[in-house]
């Protein structure tokens, strides 16, 4: 193959935009979807932790620095994605950390922080990023969220909350953008072997023993699995890629066994909820004419 065709080649390849890139599912997508030959612009707050990846793809890959709660930083990697690549294909809202505490527990600072990071960040960025994709009338939006948005759990309330609020922006975006050709998945991975439960994990300080047969006793739990949970980062990257290149991607995409059956249980208890009192949901409707 020549350098020309090469270079045409590597131009064709989809161009991604991803964040948090600097340990964990972040990690482990940037180096798979860059293994692939695709190209991709990998962020983190510390660009120096992507200097190993981005010198192995040279051509393919560039690093840049971005805290995603800051707007100038934001809005320059956007820039340079696209003065290098001429396009961002996928975006992928992967930067996100958690927070430890009873409901009764929390600190009134890092809850804000949280929701700063895992939810304000992901909507500029997304919306940094959208006119770029209507005016090319093709993208795809791939918000990583969890299990916990779906399920809530003790001791993980607030880190929920911001889960559950990307899930919400996920479904109501998906409409919004479908017709305009751009296309919106929201990752929820049950537990997976990263250092989410390490380094990206802040706990309040103080506990409260009315609650240590429930959240205290699940950090426990939490903290004895970590390195041990069942989820490979790597095969998820694999998933998200597959995802991404489908021609009918999901809105929703559970991963790893754990996460299935926690949902499977939350929508068996939904409904069974419905059905029990679907009466008195029905009843708080004005009566019909003439009944």
């Amino acid at each position: 193959m020549t350098d020309d065709r090469k270079s045409e080649d590597t131009k064709a390849q989809p161009v991604w935009l991803i964040t948090g890139c600097s340990t964990g599912l972040g990690r482990a997508l940037a180096a798979r979807v860059l293994e692939r030959g695709h190209r991709a612009v990998i962020t983190a707050r510390d660009p120096s932790t992507l200097a190993d990846v981005a010198a192995r793809f040279a051509d393919t890959a560039l690093h840049v620095a971005l805290d995603v709660r800051n707007e100038g930083q934001r809005n320059a990697a956007v820039t340079r994605a696209l003065d290098r690549f001429g396009a961002i294909d996928v975006l992928v809202n992967n930067a996100g950390h958690g927070y430890s505490a009873a409901i009764e527990e929390g600190e009134e600072a890092p809850i804000r922080a949280m929701f700063e990071t895992n939810f304000f960040a992901l909507a500029a960025l997304t919306r940094a990023v959208l006119p770029h994709m209507r005016a090319r009338g093709r993208g795809h939006i791939v918000n990583i969220s969890s299990i916990g948005g779906i399920v809530g759990n003790p001791a993980s309330g607030y880190y929920s909350a911001t889960k559950f609020a990307v899930e919400g922006l996920s479904e109501a975006l998906a409409k919004e953008v479908e017709p305009l050709g751009i296309r919106v998945t929201v990752i929820e991975p049950g537990p997976f072997r990263t250092d989410f439960q390490g380094r990206s994990m802040t706990a309040a300080g103080r506990s409260i023993d009315a609650y240590a047969r429930t959240a205290g006793a699940r950090r426990e739990q939490l903290r004895a699995s970590s390195g041990r949970q069942a989820g490979d980062p790597v095969r998820a990257a694999d998933a998200i890629i597959r995802v991404v290149e489908s021609a009918t991607p999901p809105l929703h995409l559970i991963l790893g066994k754990v996460g299935v059956q926690r949902v499977r249980e939350k929508l068996t208890s939904l409904s069974r909820s419905i059905d029990e009192w679907e009466r008195v949901s029905l009843a708080a409707d004005f009566p019909e004419a003439g009944a």
